[in-house]
């Protein structure tokens, strides 16, 4: 390739690159400006795992506090919008088994949940998505003596993912 050529093709390259249509994550802002403040009650919930129900809205509430421009506020009547939610499922069950003892020894724990953002003052819904559904994965020991009940520190972990992943959809209306 001569000197001209490489010159040539140089920039056509680099705007090839630079053009891809990727964006930074959480700067899609997509729902309306007039919304500043957001009140996230705690989740109703339809299953046995009570403590996700105060979990969830406050892992919500830290990603919302980290990762965009809006306030959390504690009162729905203070706020400009209001993140209801319900846990419409969560449950554990055993995917891998140790072939001598029989027991399991992976275990996958699964969340569902029902969320709806609605502007306050008109009622409108800006965001909802039914039936999201989670996954996380957790081992257990098969000796006896070195067991550890991990399903909380799994719930937790896919407790922080769900709020991840909530608000990037609500922010960029995924």
């Amino acid at each position: 390739m001569t000197r001209r050529a490489f010159a040539l093709a140089t920039p056509a390259v680099w705007a090839t690159f630079l053009s891809c249509g990727y964006h930074t994550g959480a700067r899609a802002d997509l729902v309306p400006k007039s919304v500043q403040t957001i009140s996230i009650p705690a989740f109703g919930t339809l299953t046995m795992r009570y403590k996700l129900v105060d979990v969830l809205p406050a892992e919500i509430g830290r990603e919302f506090t980290e990762r965009t421009r809006f306030r959390i506020v504690n009162n729905p009547a203070e706020a400009d919008a209001v993140l209801n939610g319900t846990i419409a499922n969560a449950y554990a069950y055993p995917l891998v088994f140790d072939p001598t003892s029989g027991k399991a020894t992976t275990v996958q724990a699964v969340v569902s949940v029902n969320i709806t953002l609605t502007e306050r003052a008109t009622g409108r819904v800006l965001f909802s998505r039914p039936n999201l559904t989670y996954r996380q994965n957790y081992d257990i020991a098969v000796d006896p003596h070195q067991f550890f009940d991990e399903s909380g520190p799994a719930f937790d972990r896919l407790g922080r993912d769900l709020a991840r992943d909530i608000v990037s959809a609500v922010v960029e209306n995924f």
